[in-house]
């Protein structure tokens, strides 16, 4: 398999991004997985140095133009066809690489997700997912976590399913347990959002639906997929990581259950329901971030996700 990385992504790279590939080829020794990384040769030239070791498990592929944090994501993909990202997504387009990991411009690594790789047929929207750690050391999975901020009913319904799989698949959870993110548990609760999804995903024969979560639940052993709207999903998201930044980094909070906090355990966030492993990493990604990007997209293609994600939506397609 091969993974393509953008090394000139993020704020730190190419430097992290190149001493996360060295954590990644130390650590995975799988002769299978073969890395593509696509930058400046120019300015990741004095941070390649550390994997000349490995240069029999890595191609260089050059990218001479960069997009920009703060650029417009439509305009600099068309403005800027030599980027990293744009490259990148071409590649996995063509296929000559089988997942993209970037911890670039968000808005460019959307853009490029639904309008370069595209959705799977019957896919209405793709998903943002987000681990989120609980009580018990493990982790739920959020979604949508900010792509889509205004949603309807099926949506949730979409991300359901969409959250259900992967948790079988690359989790290996046989029932993973869903619960729609609300104000209480009781049906009727919620906007009406949430109270028109609730019954359909309480009638829906595939998932195990195990009713309203609240707030307060979020980081407890009560589900295995939280849904809900990208606006609130987005929120739990950040909230999540400025407990981490507020009790261990500013307080220096000595704690188990903190280190779970950490973004960088989790690598990125990868786009469900295209047809491609697609993953967003934070744009003050470090080392560990960048391997553990790596290590979701090589437990996504092992998984065969895409493909059970394909064949389960093509049966819905009218």
């Amino acid at each position: 398999m091969k993974i393509g990385l953008d090394i000139m992504g993020g704020d730190y790279a190419p430097a992290e991004a190149v001493k996360g590939v060295l954590m990644f080829l130390e650590q995975v020794t799988d002769p299978s997985v073969h890395l593509v990384l696509i930058g400046d040769s120019r300015t990741a030239a004095p941070y390649l140095s550390l994997i000349d070791k490995y240069q029999f498990r890595y191609t260089f592929v050059e990218a001479p133009q960069v997009i920009d944090m703060h650029e417009h994501a439509t305009k600099a993909l068309k403005e800027k066809p030599e980027s990293s990202i744009a490259i990148g997504f071409g590649m996995l387009q063509a296929q000559k690489i089988d997942a993209f990991i970037s911890a670039g411009n968000t808005g460019a690594m959307m853009v490029g997700a639904m309008y370069t790789v595209k959705n799977i047929e019957g896919i209405q929207r793709p998903s943002i997912v987000s681990p989120i750690p609980r009580e018990d050391g493990k982790f739920s999975l959020l979604l949508d976590a900010g792509a889509n901020a205004d949603c309807k009913p099926e949506n949730l319904v979409q991300f359901a399913q969409l959250g259900s799989l992967y948790m079988q698949r690359v989790e290996g959870i046989e029932k993973p347990r869903i619960g729609l993110l609300n104000i209480g548990e009781e049906e009727g609760k919620g906007n009406i959002l949430a109270q028109a999804t609730y019954p359909l995903l309480k009638e829906h024969p595939q998932l195990n639906f195990i009713g309203n979560i609240e707030g307060r639940d979020v980081f407890l052993d009560k589900c295995d997929v939280v849904v809900c709207e990208g606006f609130v999903g987005n929120v739990v998201l950040k909230l999540a990581e400025s407990i981490y930044h507020l009790f261990k980094e500013k307080r220096n909070v000595q704690d188990d259950f903190m280190e779970h906090f950490n973004y960088e355990i989790y690598g990125g966030t990868p786009v469900l329901g295209i047809n491609s492993p697609v993953i967003i990493g934070h744009g003050i990604s470090h080392s560990l971030a960048f391997k553990n990007m790596i290590v979701a997209a090589h437990k996504i293609i092992l998984s065969d996700l895409m493909n059970v994600l394909k064949e389960h939506f093509s049966q819905q397609v009218v």
